[in-house]
């Protein structure tokens, strides 16, 4: 049984890797918040994680936010302490989770942002004719046309996309498969992207989306094409690619009002987090209220 903290860790990130399937951008999180918890364990001189109790890891919160991380990045990283303790308990290293019960400090409440739908079509209204404009099309397309998240992206295989169907299996949050509907525009920039895709894509990648190289597309070329593209279409804002999927959640939920089915398509496990994206602004809930209650209606 291994010692040291670092040795637990290294254990933990390879029970991270093989049992859970993290993402490689939720995995880079943990690596460097639990690096925290070493440092701090290190500067503590807590040699044994049996040492390690509630008040080691309140502090450890504590000075987090002491030196200027943000309450919602303390909540993260009190999240990883706390599933890395919860590890320790079932391997027998220690007794009981000393993270349980600490709490970060309250962050306020930050809505998503979305596109309005015209400023989504001056986006996506691309004249592609070469291979990367089109699978930047594409791609930009079936993010907002399914409400991807960009991993879910990346991670998409050829095999994965069912055109006759229209329809794409996505492995999402958990290792948790969902099957989602496709729409028109996203199906006929895709049929466009896939003939390109044959003279870039090297033998054997099954990835639906490659780069230049023939390989998968990664997260970071991903979000840097995106940004790009906003600037050429001259919308004047930041767009990221989970701003597709906000796009997505909150036009869906403006026009259908079914939370439980935008939750079904998002992947949510908690109805809670599907809710955020019923912020609506005064005026649309104005119209809504002139339009549908009797006391409103004007003779």
């Amino acid at each position: 049984m291994p010692s040291s903290i670092a040795d637990w860790l290294a254990r933990f990130r390879r029970h991270l890797a093989t049992e859970r399937r993290l993402s490689p951008h939720t995995d880079s999180n943990y690596a460097r918040d639990l690096a925290a918890l070493a440092r701090y364990c290190e500067t503590e001189h807590i040699s044994e994680l049996a040492r390690l109790d509630g008040q080691h890891v309140r502090l450890f919160a504590a000075r987090s936010h002491a030196a200027g991380l943000a309450p919602r990045s303390v909540q993260r990283r009190l999240s990883a302490v706390r599933s890395f303790c919860a590890f320790l308990v079932r391997e027998g290293a220690i007794p009981a989770n000393p993270a349980l019960d600490i709490k970060a400090p309250k962050a306020g409440k930050r809505l998503p942002t979305a596109l309005d739908p015209d400023r989504m079509v001056q986006l996506l209204n691309i004249k592609a004719t070469d291979p990367l404009a089109l699978r930047d099309r594409a791609l930009m397309e079936l993010a907002y046309s399914s409400g991807l998240r960009l991993a879910e992206i990346v991670g998409a295989d050829t095999d994965d996309l069912d055109l006759a169907d229209r329809t794409i299996r996505v492995l999402g949050k958990g290792s948790k498969t969902r099957i989602l509907p496709v729409g028109k525009p996203a199906l006929a920039a895709l049929r466009a992207w896939l003939h390109a895709r044959t003279g870039l894509v090297q033998a054997g990648v099954k990835a639906l989306f490659v780069g230049r190289s023939g390989r998968r597309l990664g997260a970071r070329a991903v979000q840097l094409r995106v940004a790009s593209w906003a600037r050429r279409q001259g919308l004047g804002v930041h767009v990221h690619p989970h701003l597709f999927r906000h796009s997505f959640a909150t036009h869906l939920l403006e026009s259908s009002r079914d939370l439980r089915g935008v939750q079904e398509l998002l992947g949510h496990a908690d109805i809670s987090t599907t809710q955020v994206y019923t912020h609506l602004d005064f005026q649309h809930l104005a119209r809504i209220y002139d339009a549908a209650h009797p006391r409103a209606r004007k003779k």
